[in-house]
């Protein structure tokens, strides 16, 4: 697998527009030129290779904001309240397409509308959490990808007992304010009951619960899985520094917090979801009817480690992950 990394030089122009997105947004638009809403989970520095691949990836498809189309960016800052502030918003600002992530976004954006075609990049359980009637026909307004792959916790797992082959007790963090948690957290509980791996969960709900929860752990695990939502990506600067303090090795299921830090990763390629994501916006905007459109699964994961992140926790990794990793670190 090789990752499909966008120039440097491609990322540094959209990202040195960035600061002016919300700005231009907020510009009167012409009435025939469509508004795409983005409705960001945390904030523009945290989602900043996401929203720069789903920018480039408009552009590619031929939509440029300030020409033919325009885009609001909104930003929930980890907060599961602001997304119904800001669909409303979306509402009055008679957007034309909303993108986003996360069901909990998803619900939100579904009871201030029902007639604006939503596109998630990125969903737990879309069907189970009632986003969509079906995956191949979602019907409604509603449309996106989905990551929930049941094998990815025995495999994460796998990986992390391979760089700290003394793992016993396995600490689990996640938002128990999001109802998708329940299903990966048993997931992840069943993987390690067969390595024989104890479990322990870090309970959070806002993010002034993630410092109390890494003291109560007080040296009781050997290493943490992170189970990401809106909440963690918000927070996931402060959530790898607690754990290089606390000596626990981390595992994500993203890239963006091992380049921030965490030991490793293995899931989708999130920019490459985001660039699809813009591909529904483009059928949308040609036409196409979003409750026809089928949800998607990932084409490609992904698997990333930090070898700074290694040495300051005094673990090696073996050589024959490091070959079979997409980016190394170091």
């Amino acid at each position: 697998m090789q990752f499909d990394q966008l120039k440097r030089r491609e990322v540094i122009t959209l990202l040195g527009g960035a600061a002016a997105w919300p700005l231009a947004a907020q510009a009167q638009q012409p009435a025939q030129r469509p508004i795409i809403g983005y409705l960001g989970v945390a904030t523009l520095s945290a989602e900043s290779q996401r929203v720069a691949a789903f920018m480039q990836r408009l552009h590619q498809l031929g939509w440029i904001e300030g020409n033919n189309i325009a885009v609001e960016f909104r930003w929930a800052e980890g907060r599961t309240e602001r997304a119904a502030e800001i669909a409303a918003e979306f509402v009055r600002l008679k957007v034309d397409i909303v993108v986003t992530a996360g069901n909990s976004q998803v619900l939100a954006l579904k009871q201030a509308t029902r007639t604006i075609p939503i596109i998630f990049a990125v969903a737990g359980d879309p069907l189970g959490g009632g986003l969509v009637d079906s995956l191949a026909r979602p019907g409604g307004n509603v449309t996106g990808l989905s990551v929930l792959q049941i094998d990815l916790a025995s495999k994460r797992l796998e990986i992390l007992r391979e760089i700290v082959p003394s793992l016993r007790r396995l600490a689990i963090m996640g938002n128990f304010s999001n109802p998708v948690l329940g299903l990966k957290l048993r997931e992840v509980q069943a993987a390690a009951r067969r390595l024989g791996v104890e479990t322990v969960t870090l309970e959070i709900r806002r993010a002034e619960d993630i410092g109390p929860a890494f003291d109560a752990l007080k040296g009781g695990a050997e290493a943490l899985y992170l189970s990401p939502d809106i909440l963690i990506v918000a927070n996931k600067a402060r959530i790898n520094i607690l754990a290089l303090v606390a000596r626990l090795p981390s595992i994500y299921n993203s890239r963006e917090y091992v380049e921030e830090g965490g030991l490793v990763s293995y899931g989708p390629d999130f920019a490459d979801l985001y660039r699809r994501a813009a591909e529904f916006a483009d059928k949308i905007l040609h036409g196409a009817n979003v409750g026809d459109i089928p949800v998607e699964q990932p084409a490609k994961l992904f698997f990333a480690v930090n070898l700074i992140t290694a040495k300051a926790l005094g673990l090696d990794v073996p050589p024959k992950l490091l070959a079979l990793a997409d980016e190394v670190i170091e």
